[in-house]
Protein backbone atom coordinates (compact mmCIF):
# COMPACT_ATOMS: atom_id res chain seq x y z
CA UNK A 1 0.00 0.00 0.00
CA UNK A 2 1.29 3.44 -0.95
CA UNK A 3 1.23 6.08 1.79
CA UNK A 4 3.17 9.22 2.55
CA UNK A 5 6.58 8.21 3.84
CA UNK A 6 6.39 10.66 6.75
CA UNK A 7 3.36 8.95 8.25
CA UNK A 8 3.61 5.85 10.39
CA UNK A 9 0.42 3.78 10.42
CA UNK A 10 0.20 1.30 13.26
CA UNK A 11 -0.68 -2.06 11.70
CA UNK A 12 -2.88 -3.66 14.33
CA UNK A 13 -2.92 -7.39 15.06
CA UNK A 14 -4.63 -10.53 13.81
CA UNK A 15 -4.52 -13.76 15.78
CA UNK A 16 -5.94 -17.15 14.79
CA UNK A 17 -6.31 -20.17 17.06
CA UNK A 18 -8.00 -23.49 16.34
CA UNK A 19 -9.43 -25.78 19.00
CA UNK A 20 -12.24 -28.35 18.98
CA UNK A 21 -13.16 -27.60 15.39
CA UNK A 22 -13.42 -23.82 15.89
CA UNK A 23 -11.00 -21.34 14.33
CA UNK A 24 -11.19 -18.16 16.41
CA UNK A 25 -9.84 -15.19 14.47
CA UNK A 26 -9.34 -12.02 16.50
CA UNK A 27 -8.34 -8.61 15.17
CA UNK A 28 -7.38 -5.51 17.11
CA UNK A 29 -6.09 -1.97 16.72
CA UNK A 30 -5.58 0.72 19.38
CA UNK A 31 -7.72 3.17 17.39
CA UNK A 32 -11.15 1.62 17.91
CA UNK A 33 -10.20 -1.56 16.07
CA UNK A 34 -9.80 0.33 12.80
CA UNK A 35 -8.31 -1.57 9.88
CA UNK A 36 -5.10 -0.49 8.09
CA UNK A 37 -4.35 -2.21 4.82
CA UNK A 38 -1.81 -4.63 6.27
CA UNK A 39 -4.31 -5.76 8.92
CA UNK A 40 -7.04 -6.26 6.32
CA UNK A 41 -4.65 -8.42 4.28
CA UNK A 42 -3.70 -10.47 7.33
CA UNK A 43 -7.36 -10.94 8.24
CA UNK A 44 -8.22 -12.07 4.71
CA UNK A 45 -5.33 -14.56 4.80
CA UNK A 46 -6.44 -15.89 8.19
CA UNK A 47 -10.00 -16.45 6.93
CA UNK A 48 -8.72 -18.22 3.80
CA UNK A 49 -6.35 -20.41 5.81
CA UNK A 50 -9.07 -21.41 8.27
CA UNK A 51 -11.40 -22.21 5.40
CA UNK A 52 -8.82 -24.60 3.97
CA UNK A 53 -8.09 -26.37 7.27
CA UNK A 54 -9.74 -29.79 7.44
CA UNK A 55 -9.81 -29.55 11.25
CA UNK A 56 -11.99 -26.41 11.17
CA UNK A 57 -15.77 -26.78 11.14
CA UNK A 58 -16.73 -23.19 11.92
CA UNK A 59 -14.98 -19.82 12.11
CA UNK A 60 -15.57 -17.37 14.95
CA UNK A 61 -14.60 -13.81 14.04
CA UNK A 62 -14.24 -11.21 16.78
CA UNK A 63 -12.31 -8.12 17.83
CA UNK A 64 -10.62 -7.22 21.10
CA UNK A 65 -11.50 -4.69 23.75
CA UNK A 66 -14.69 -3.25 25.20
CA UNK A 67 -15.12 -0.28 22.85
CA UNK A 68 -15.94 -0.41 19.16
CA UNK A 69 -16.18 -3.67 17.28
CA UNK A 70 -14.59 -1.98 14.26
CA UNK A 71 -14.24 1.68 13.27
CA UNK A 72 -13.71 0.80 9.61
CA UNK A 73 -10.73 1.61 7.42
CA UNK A 74 -7.72 3.43 8.85
CA UNK A 75 -8.36 7.18 8.72
CA UNK A 76 -4.64 7.93 8.96
CA UNK A 77 -3.97 5.74 5.94
CA UNK A 78 -6.77 7.44 4.01
CA UNK A 79 -5.23 10.83 4.78
CA UNK A 80 -1.85 9.65 3.51
CA UNK A 81 -2.95 8.45 0.06
CA UNK A 82 -0.87 9.95 -2.71
CA UNK A 83 -2.87 9.21 -5.84
CA UNK A 84 -5.88 7.42 -7.37
CA UNK A 85 -3.97 4.14 -7.83
CA UNK A 86 -2.88 4.20 -4.18
CA UNK A 87 -6.52 4.87 -3.35
CA UNK A 88 -7.68 1.89 -5.39
CA UNK A 89 -5.21 -0.37 -3.57
CA UNK A 90 -6.35 1.06 -0.23
CA UNK A 91 -10.00 0.22 -0.89
CA UNK A 92 -9.12 -3.20 -2.30
CA UNK A 93 -8.21 -4.17 1.27
CA UNK A 94 -11.86 -4.40 2.27
CA UNK A 95 -12.82 -5.82 -1.14
CA UNK A 96 -10.36 -8.70 -0.72
CA UNK A 97 -11.55 -9.37 2.83
CA UNK A 98 -15.20 -9.49 1.80
CA UNK A 99 -14.43 -11.87 -1.07
CA UNK A 100 -12.37 -14.08 1.27
CA UNK A 101 -15.26 -14.22 3.74
CA UNK A 102 -18.03 -15.05 1.30
CA UNK A 103 -15.90 -17.57 -0.64
CA UNK A 104 -14.71 -19.32 2.53
CA UNK A 105 -16.31 -22.81 2.66
CA UNK A 106 -16.81 -22.60 6.44
CA UNK A 107 -19.64 -20.69 8.08
CA UNK A 108 -18.43 -17.51 9.79
CA UNK A 109 -20.05 -16.49 13.08
CA UNK A 110 -19.17 -12.94 14.08
CA UNK A 111 -19.28 -11.61 17.63
CA UNK A 112 -20.15 -7.88 17.64
CA UNK A 113 -19.63 -6.44 21.10
CA UNK A 114 -19.66 -2.73 20.22
CA UNK A 115 -20.27 -0.15 17.52
CA UNK A 116 -19.47 -0.85 13.88
CA UNK A 117 -18.75 1.95 11.42
CA UNK A 118 -18.25 1.86 7.64
CA UNK A 119 -16.08 -1.13 6.80
CA UNK A 120 -16.94 -2.64 10.16
CA UNK A 121 -20.55 -2.89 8.99
CA UNK A 122 -19.24 -4.54 5.84
CA UNK A 123 -17.47 -7.20 7.91
CA UNK A 124 -20.70 -7.90 9.79
CA UNK A 125 -22.66 -8.12 6.54
CA UNK A 126 -20.13 -10.50 4.94
CA UNK A 127 -20.50 -12.85 7.92
CA UNK A 128 -22.92 -15.74 7.77
CA UNK A 129 -24.31 -15.27 11.29
CA UNK A 130 -23.70 -12.16 13.39
CA UNK A 131 -24.51 -12.06 17.09
CA UNK A 132 -24.46 -8.65 18.76
CA UNK A 133 -24.70 -6.97 22.14
CA UNK A 134 -27.30 -4.29 22.77
CA UNK A 135 -24.75 -1.48 22.33
CA UNK A 136 -23.60 -2.61 18.88
CA UNK A 137 -24.99 0.33 16.89
CA UNK A 138 -24.07 0.70 13.22
CA UNK A 139 -23.31 3.63 10.94
CA UNK A 140 -22.24 4.35 7.37
CA UNK A 141 -20.38 7.66 7.44
CA UNK A 142 -18.65 7.65 4.04
CA UNK A 143 -20.81 10.29 2.33
CA UNK A 144 -19.80 12.89 4.93
CA UNK A 145 -16.21 12.78 3.64
CA UNK A 146 -17.10 12.73 -0.04
CA UNK A 147 -17.03 8.96 -0.50
CA UNK A 148 -19.69 6.28 -0.46
CA UNK A 149 -20.04 2.73 0.93
CA UNK A 150 -19.31 1.31 -2.51
CA UNK A 151 -17.10 -1.65 -1.55
CA UNK A 152 -19.18 -2.84 1.38
CA UNK A 153 -22.49 -1.95 -0.26
CA UNK A 154 -23.23 -5.25 -2.04
CA UNK A 155 -22.87 -7.37 1.11
CA UNK A 156 -24.96 -4.95 3.19
CA UNK A 157 -27.61 -4.70 0.47
CA UNK A 158 -27.79 -8.50 0.24
CA UNK A 159 -28.49 -8.70 3.96
CA UNK A 160 -30.89 -5.79 4.52
CA UNK A 161 -32.20 -4.84 1.06
CA UNK A 162 -31.58 -1.85 -1.17
CA UNK A 163 -34.08 0.42 0.59
CA UNK A 164 -32.56 0.07 4.04
CA UNK A 165 -29.03 0.21 2.65
CA UNK A 166 -29.82 3.36 0.69
CA UNK A 167 -31.27 4.99 3.80
CA UNK A 168 -28.13 4.14 5.79
CA UNK A 169 -25.85 5.44 3.05
CA UNK A 170 -27.72 8.74 2.63
CA UNK A 171 -28.65 9.41 6.27
CA UNK A 172 -25.30 8.76 7.95
CA UNK A 173 -26.74 8.52 11.45
CA UNK A 174 -26.51 5.75 14.00
CA UNK A 175 -28.91 2.79 13.83
CA UNK A 176 -29.18 0.81 17.05
CA UNK A 177 -28.65 -2.93 17.35
CA UNK A 178 -32.39 -3.61 17.40
CA UNK A 179 -32.75 -1.82 14.05
CA UNK A 180 -29.93 -3.95 12.64
CA UNK A 181 -31.58 -7.08 14.00
CA UNK A 182 -34.97 -6.14 12.61
CA UNK A 183 -33.45 -5.60 9.16
CA UNK A 184 -31.50 -8.87 9.13
CA UNK A 185 -27.95 -7.67 9.68
CA UNK A 186 -27.75 -9.23 13.15
CA UNK A 187 -29.16 -12.71 13.66
CA UNK A 188 -29.35 -12.23 17.43
CA UNK A 189 -29.04 -9.31 19.88
CA UNK A 190 -28.35 -9.80 23.58
CA UNK A 191 -28.54 -7.42 26.50
CA UNK A 192 -24.89 -7.39 27.56
CA UNK A 193 -21.51 -8.87 26.70
CA UNK A 194 -21.92 -11.74 29.14
CA UNK A 195 -25.15 -12.80 27.45
CA UNK A 196 -23.53 -12.22 24.06
CA UNK A 197 -20.65 -14.57 24.84
CA UNK A 198 -23.01 -17.24 26.14
CA UNK A 199 -25.04 -17.02 22.91
CA UNK A 200 -21.92 -17.14 20.76
CA UNK A 201 -20.73 -20.22 22.63
CA UNK A 202 -24.05 -22.00 22.12
CA UNK A 203 -24.18 -21.21 18.42
CA UNK A 204 -20.59 -22.26 17.75
CA UNK A 205 -21.02 -25.47 19.72
CA UNK A 206 -24.14 -26.34 17.75
CA UNK A 207 -22.39 -25.72 14.46
CA UNK A 208 -19.37 -27.87 15.35
CA UNK A 209 -21.82 -30.74 15.84
CA UNK A 210 -23.48 -30.16 12.44
CA UNK A 211 -22.76 -31.92 9.16
CA UNK A 212 -19.73 -30.17 7.60
CA UNK A 213 -20.85 -30.88 4.03
CA UNK A 214 -24.34 -29.54 4.75
CA UNK A 215 -22.84 -26.34 6.17
CA UNK A 216 -20.62 -25.92 3.11
CA UNK A 217 -23.60 -26.35 0.81
CA UNK A 218 -25.62 -23.92 2.93
CA UNK A 219 -22.84 -21.37 2.63
CA UNK A 220 -22.98 -21.66 -1.16
CA UNK A 221 -26.72 -21.11 -1.11
CA UNK A 222 -26.43 -18.08 1.17
CA UNK A 223 -24.04 -16.37 -1.25
CA UNK A 224 -25.60 -17.38 -4.56
CA UNK A 225 -25.56 -14.52 -7.01
CA UNK A 226 -22.18 -13.17 -5.88
CA UNK A 227 -20.12 -14.93 -8.52
CA UNK A 228 -19.07 -11.67 -10.19
CA UNK A 229 -18.41 -9.73 -7.00
CA UNK A 230 -14.64 -9.86 -7.36
CA UNK A 231 -14.88 -7.83 -10.58
CA UNK A 232 -17.61 -5.59 -9.15
CA UNK A 233 -15.67 -4.71 -6.01
CA UNK A 234 -12.47 -4.10 -7.96
CA UNK A 235 -14.32 -1.60 -10.16
CA UNK A 236 -15.78 0.07 -7.11
CA UNK A 237 -12.35 0.27 -5.50
CA UNK A 238 -11.23 2.27 -8.52
CA UNK A 239 -14.23 4.56 -8.15
CA UNK A 240 -13.51 5.06 -4.47
CA UNK A 241 -9.81 5.61 -5.06
CA UNK A 242 -10.52 8.44 -7.49
CA UNK A 243 -13.02 10.04 -5.13
CA UNK A 244 -10.55 9.79 -2.26
CA UNK A 245 -8.22 12.12 -4.13
CA UNK A 246 -10.91 14.68 -4.94
CA UNK A 247 -10.65 18.19 -3.58
CA UNK A 248 -13.82 17.68 -1.52
CA UNK A 249 -12.52 14.56 0.24
CA UNK A 250 -9.04 15.99 0.69
CA UNK A 251 -10.52 18.96 2.55
CA UNK A 252 -12.97 16.83 4.51
CA UNK A 253 -10.30 14.49 5.89
CA UNK A 254 -7.68 17.20 6.40
CA UNK A 255 -5.16 16.00 3.85
CA UNK A 256 -2.15 18.31 4.12
CA UNK A 257 -1.81 18.97 0.39
CA UNK A 258 -5.50 19.83 -0.07
CA UNK A 259 -6.27 23.14 -1.75
CA UNK A 260 -7.58 25.77 0.70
Amino acid sequence: MTTAQSLTVEPGRVNSETADGVATITFSHPKSNSMPGVTLAELARAVTAAGGDADVRVILLRSEGTGAFCAGASFAELQALTGAEAGRKFFMGFANLIIAMIRCPRLIVTRVHGKAVGGGVGIVAASDYAIAAEGAAIKLSELAVGLGPFIIGPSIEKKIGMGAFGAMAIDADWRDARWAHGHGLYAEVHGDVEALDAAVGRRVEALTASNPEAMTQLKRVLWEGTERWAELLEARAGMSGALAMSEFTSRAIGRKDANP
